[in-house]
């Protein structure tokens, strides 16, 4: 028998891995039944309602992708490497299927139909994101190993297209090296002199 916490987790999981496959307005209580073999009232004791599901999938990814970049920047302090390992991070993902999509960018893409606590949660992941993108854009600018041609919050946005738009191309051609291809391209042209 599952244990509570186990239980909330595999919830999580396959509400996750199905917001990546179908978005939010694709799945159903029903669906997470299915795949995690439990009845729909066992879910909703642990989540009531599908945005408080949803809520807590944003949460916790946010929570696990602030945590993976406070230890890579631990790590690794030169620029370079830190943006290519968030390529890295996600060509590996995308290559092995472990994640084929960010799921705030999924979310993101049904941003007008989301409830306001979700859309809240996806747009703070991408303030996140691109807050610490545009410090690292600034940093590699300020030590000479990036050339910027816009201010470092503008690049930050145009690094970040790229690898989500990335994503949909690796996703709508069924090639994971789609997504290598782009997110390769947008880190040659700020490093090219």
């Amino acid at each position: 028998m599952n244990s509570p916490n186990n239980t909330a987790d595999q919830i999580l999981d396959c509400a996750q891995n199905l917001i990546i496959e179908m978005g939010y307005n694709g799945f159903s209580y029903a669906d997470v039944a299915q795949r995690v073999a439990i009845s729909k009232p066992s879910i909703h004791h642990h989540f009531p309602t599908k945005a408080q599901l949803a809520l807590k999938v944003v949460q916790r990814y946010r929570s696990n992708i602030a945590l993976m970049m406070e230890e890579g920047a631990r790590r690794v302090t030169d620029p370079v490497q830190q943006l290519s390992g968030y390529v890295g991070y996600w060509s590996a993902c995308i290559e092995d299927g472990t994640v084929s999509f960010c799921v705030c960018a999924m979310l993101a893409s049904e941003q007008r139909t989301l409830p306001p606590e979700v859309a809240a949660e996806v747009a703070g992941h991408f303030t996140f994101l691109a807050a610490w993108l545009a410090d690292v854009l600034a940093r590699g600018e300020a030590s000479g190993q990036f050339v910027l041609h816009q201010e470092p919050a503008l690049e930050a946005q145009c690094f970040m297209a790229h690898i989500h738009g990335g994503m949909l191309a690796a996703r709508a051609l069924g090639d994971g090296a789609a997504f290598s291809a782009v997110a390769q391209s947008a880190l040659a042209r700020l490093t090219a002199r």
